[in-house]
């Protein structure tokens, strides 16, 4: 069976790896953020110009695109992360708030089925 790593193992991994590579220096706030949003871009890039039938395609196993989407998902998902211990932030504290926000935003008995934003309802 795989190993799954957990969100600190994670962590401390791509510290160690900056670390290691004196790349500290440059993982500032501002530069993580915006190679966090240079990874989301290339994420989108595959997308862009697709029909609904090319996109379904992409999640086909075995297609090419299909590894140049997950590399962009763990790039951004890596950024992400990075950013989160620069700045100290508690990533699943955050998340599980937020989580809890948008149910109080977003109560399901009122917005199945339903894409408008929360203060259309």
């Amino acid at each position: 069976m795989k190993k799954k790593f957990n969100l600190d193992e994670i962590s401390k991994y791509l510290g160690d790896f900056a670390k290691e590579r004196d790349w500290e220096q440059y993982h500032t706030p501002k530069n993580l953020a915006c190679a966090l949003s240079v990874e989301a871009s290339e994420l989108l890039e595959i997308f862009q110009w697709k029909n609904i039938e090319q996109e379904k395609e992409l999640f086909s196993k075995g297609n090419t695109e299909r590894k140049k989407v997950e590399d962009e998902i763990s790039d951004i998902v890596t950024y992400a992360i990075r950013l989160c211990d620069v700045l100290d932030i508690d990533l699943e504290m955050v998340m599980k708030r937020k989580f809890k926000e948008n149910e109080e935003k977003y109560p399901a008995d009122q917005v199945k089925g339903s894409a408008r934003k929360y203060d259309q309802y």
